[in-house]
C-alpha cells in the first residue's frame, strides 16, 4: 500500500466529556470494526440488559454477539467451520428489534463492518429503521437508526487483528503478512477482510452514504481510559454510570506470539492433511485457544507481538490520511483523531525466543478435549472453559470405555 503520506495529524477533535444521550427510541447500530474494544461492549450489554431495560433501552439480541445475523445481513460467509449463516438468521433478529417498539434499543457487531456494498448497507439500515413500518411511514422511521463506529490506531490494530486471523485458520507469519497489506499490490490476500474493515475513512464514508453525517458517531478508543469505551455508551443511551461493566466472561484477550505462533503451525498441519473445516471449528477455536485464553493469562516474560518500524511508519501515515478524511465527514467525533496516527516507540528487540509456556500448552491440549467431551454430552449449553475437569473426564472415560466395547 503506498505508504508516502504526511504524518501532520489533523485539528483535535471534539473531546468533550458531556456527551449528551440520544434521542429516545433511537436504534443505536455499534458496527465496529475488529479489534476496537467490541467483544467488551457486547459482553458488557448482554449481563446488563435487565437493568438496560429498566432504564428503557433494549438490547434485542438473543445472545452477546448475533453473528450469524449479521454475516447474513451483509452476505458474508461465516469462520472456518462454523454454522452457515441465513436469512432465517437476520430476520429473526429484526423481529427482536421490532418487538422493542419505540423504545431505545442497541446492535452491536464488528461484522457489519465487513460489507462494501452500498445497497446491503442501504438494506440494513432501512430494516432495522423501518422493520414493521407501513412503507409510507419509513422514510420517518429510517431516522431512528444512529450508526456508531468505534476506532484505535492502526498501529494497535495491526498484531491483534494478525493473531486473530491466525486463529481463524491463517498460516502466514506476522512480517509476511504485513508485507502483503501494506507493501504488495492490490493488498487484499491472503485477508481481504482486513481492508474493508480498517480502511476506516471508506467504512465511515460508506454509512454516512446511507444514513447522513448526522446519524453517525465515531468514537475514538483511548487505550489509557479503560473505562472510557463503557462511559461513552451509557452516556449515548442515557443510562445511569456504572451499568454497563465488563464481563471476565467475554474478555478476549490476545495471543502471545508464541501462542500464536504453535497456533500458526497447528494450522499447517490441519490444512496439510486436509481434516474437514467443523472439526478446526470445534476442537481448535472453541476448544484449544478457548480454553487456553480463559484460563491462562499472560506473563511478563512472554515474548510479545513486535511490530517492525517501516510498518509502524506506513500504518501511521494511512492512519492520519484516515483522520483527515473522517474529519471532513461531518460526523459526530468523540475523541481524539490524531491518535490514529501516531507513531509509538518500537520496542527494542530482545533477541528471545517465544517459548510456549507448558501450562498454557496443556490448557490448549485439555480444551480440545474438553470441546469432544462437550459434543457427548458433557456441559451441555455451556462453554468449555466451565465445565469441570471431574466432569469432562467421566464423560470421556465413558466415551473411552462405549468404544472398547464395540470392538
Amino acid at each position: 500500500m503506498d505508504t508516502d503520506r504526511t504524518h501532520d495529524a489533523p485539528p483535535a477533535a471534539d473531546t468533550t466529556t458531556a456527551v449528551p444521550p440520544l434521542p429516545a427510541g433511537t436504534r443505536l447500530l455499534h458496527i465496529g470494526p475488529h479489534k476496537t474494544g467490541t467483544t467488551a461492549v457486547q459482553g458488557a450489554l448482554f449481563a446488563a440488559k435487565e437493568e438496560m431495560a429498566r432504564h428503557g433501552v433494549d438490547f434485542p439480541a438473543h445472545s452477546r454477539h448475533p453473528i450469524e445475523a449479521v454475516l447474513a445481513a451483509c452476505a458474508r460467509p461465516a469462520m472456518m467451520g462454523d454454522t452457515v449463516p441465513t436469512e432465517r438468521h437476520w430476520q429473526r433478529l429484526l423481529d427482536r428489534v421490532r418487538a422493542t417498539g419505540a423504545r431505545t434499543s442497541v446492535v452491536s457487531s464488528e461484522f457489519f463492518a465487513d460489507t462494501e456494498d452500498a445497497s446491503a448497507i442501504a438494506r440494513i439500515v432501512e430494516q432495522l429503521g423501518g422493520v414493521g413500518v407501513p412503507p409510507l411511514e419509513r422514510s420517518r422511521e429510517w431516522g431512528r437508526v444512529h450508526v456508531l463506529v468505534t476506532l484505535r490506531p492502526l498501529v494497535r490494530i495491526m498484531p491483534s487483528q494478525w493473531q486473530q486471523y491466525v486463529q481463524n485458520g491463517l498460516r502466514l507469519g506476522y512480517e509476511p503478512w504485513l508485507e502483503h497489506m501494506l507493501r504488495r499490490a492490490p493488498y487484499d490476500r491472503p485477508t481481504p477482510s482486513f481492508w474493508r474493515r480498517h480502511r476506516h475513512d471508506r467504512l465511515v464514508e460508506r454509512w454516512v452514504a446511507a444514513t447522513g453525517p448526522d446519524r453517525v458517531t465515531v468514537v475514538v478508543v483511548d487505550d489509557r481510559d479503560r473505562d472510557g469505551l463503557m462511559r461513552t455508551f451509557e452516556a449515548l443511551l442515557g443510562l445511569p454510570g456504572g451499568v454497563l461493566e465488563p464481563d471476565p466472561e467475554t474478555v478476549n484477550r490476545s495471543l502471545t506470539l508464541a501462542e500464536t505462533e504453535m497456533l500458526r503451525n497447528l494450522n499447517k498441519e490441519f490444512r496439510g492433511n486436509g481434516l474437514p473445516e467443523e472439526l478446526y471449528s470445534r476442537l481448535v477455536r472453541h476448544g484449544a485457544i478457548a480454553h487456553m485464553k480463559n484460563s491462562c493469562s499472560p506473563a511478563s516474560r512472554d515474548v510479545k507481538i513486535r511490530t517492525p518500524r517501516w510498518a509502524l511508519e506506513a500504518a501511521a501515515g494511512i492512519g492520519a490520511e484516515a483522520a483527515a478524511r473522517i474529519g471532513g465527514t461531518g460526523v459526530r467525533v468523540l475523541g481524539d483523531l490524531r491518535t490514529l496516527s501516531a507513531v509509538p516507540e518500537a520496542p527494542p528487540e530482545s533477541g528471545e525466543q517465544p517459548r510456549l509456556a507448558p501450562e498454557a500448552a496443556a490448557r490448549a491440549l485439555f480444551g480440545a478435549l474438553a470441546a469432544v467431551a462437550a459434543t457427548a454430552g458433557a456441559g451441555k449449553g455451556r462453554t468449555v472453559h466451565r465445565t469441570s475437569s471431574k466432569e469432562l473426564v467421566k464423560v470421556l472415560g465413558h466415551r473411552c470405555l462405549k468404544r472398547l466395547r464395540l470392538r
